[in-house]
């Protein structure tokens, strides 16, 4: 089962560069161009908002958070945009992956550190 769903999760992953070029096609309505942008940030990030590490919950980041970012810009997009961005792009490209994708989740990283550091000096007195 585990497999299957990873198979379905690995082809959706193919659509991340239809998605890229739809953020700059100007027939792609702007809340899919949001979202799209907020996918594709999302997976070419070097850093996972949920660490892979972490047993578990390090498989909900890809079986979970990015098919579902996947499937609903999809939606958003309309089929002709994305028939017609598919018939001009290879479909086997990937896209590179960008430290500065990075930053968004550094910057989350450094304020749920922060509160977390807040509030742990509160409850044990620290400092």
């Amino acid at each position: 089962m585990l497999r299957e769903l990873k198979e379905k999760v690995k082809k959706l992953k193919q659509e991340t560069v239809p998605i890229y070029y739809a953020l700059f096609d100007r027939r792609t309505p702007l809340s899919a161009k949001l979202l799209a942008a907020l996918t594709v940030t999302y997976l070419l990030s070097p850093i996972d908002l949920i660490p892979d590490f972490i047993p578990v919950l390090g498989l909900l980041d890809d079986l979970i958070i990015v098919p579902l970012l996947i499937t609903a810009t999809l939606k958003l997009i309309p089929q002709y945009v994305l028939d017609d961005i598919k018939s001009k792009i290879d479909s086997k490209k990937k896209l590179p992956t960008k430290w500065y994708y990075a930053l968004p989740v550094v910057v989350l990283y450094g304020y749920l550190l922060l509160v977390i550091f807040r509030h742990a000096k509160q409850w044990f007195n620290l400092f």
